[in-house]
């Protein structure tokens, strides 16, 4: 499978992993390290990025935690604006994570080839510009209308396998929509009020249920949770490897990149 995002051409294939690297925009955010204080900064990330062998970079301007609040549409333009123009000019293919639709298109007009929807690609608006342009999007799993708006998770024995029902549902409406190139993501990497150990246990869960998340016959997303213990980033990095992710977000893009290597799954 392959898809084409704003000039660039990404192939999936079983034994290959992209790395998505995050760059920060959003001062408000609680990933300090990823956090570029101006474009110049996001562009010599990006470049470290790519020189360790990320594939996408993708930029948000709006913390998704839920303890922030949220931005207007303008505030969040404004921060992506320059940062986009200047990646973009330097060939990078671009992920812009948002769930505000007017956002996303200014991003696309700019050269972003990829909608990265925290939000689930439920907002009409939303679907139709991915329609209308042909970018790829990601359908991602929410309990709640944002990432901002969510409580406590849902808990249950096989929720990887709800999720992928789910998903693959979603997936067939977007089709049905317009929206060809579809990624998947089980959403494991939004922050719920649930307990911590708990959640951890039922992202563990997600994790090992990516083969079944597959089966929607889409690219799986698996957005590498930041955990409080750096071992544990490390350890879903490996388990996301081993299960056969199409794409990890990280935030630790060099450590991630160095276990693709080590697990032979480079592109």
């Amino acid at each position: 499978m392959q898809y084409s995002m704003a000039g660039h051409l990404l192939s999936f294939t079983p034994d290959v992993t992209h790395v998505m690297g995050v760059i920060n925009l959003s001062s408000e955010s609680k990933n300090v390290d990823t956090f570029a204080e101006s474009a110049t900064a996001a562009v010599e990330m990006a470049d470290r990025y790519r020189k360790a062998g990320a594939s996408i970079i993708d930029v948000g301007a709006q913390s998704s935690h839920f303890d922030n609040d949220e931005l207007p549409v303008e505030v969040e333009i404004e921060r992506l604006r320059i940062p986009v123009e200047l990646l973009t000019a330097e060939g990078f293919l671009l992920s812009v994570d948002t769930w505000k639709p007017e956002v996303a298109k200014v991003a696309i007009d700019l050269g972003a080839g990829l909608i990265n929807d925290t939000g689930g690609m439920r907002e009409p608006n939303m679907v139709a510009l991915a329609a209308a342009n042909g970018v790829a999007a990601v359908a991602m799993y929410l309990e709640g209308t944002t990432p901002l708006s969510v409580g406590d998770l849902t808990f249950s024995e096989d929720k990887a396998s709800e999720v992928a029902r789910l998903l693959g549902e979603r997936i067939a409406e977007l089709e049905a929509l317009g929206v060809n190139q579809i990624i998947s993501d089980p959403g494991i990497g939004i922050s719920y009020t649930s307990d911590y150990q708990k959640y951890t246990a039922q992202q563990l869960q997600m994790v090992r249920g990516i083969p079944t998340l597959r089966e929607a016959g889409r690219p799986v997303l698996l957005p590498v949770p930041r955990k409080q213990e750096p071992a544990r980033v490390a350890a879903f990095t490996a388990m996301a490897l081993e299960y056969g992710a199409d794409i990890i977000r990280v935030h630790d893009v060099e450590a991630a990149c160095d276990l693709v290597q080590l697990f032979g799954r480079a592109a």
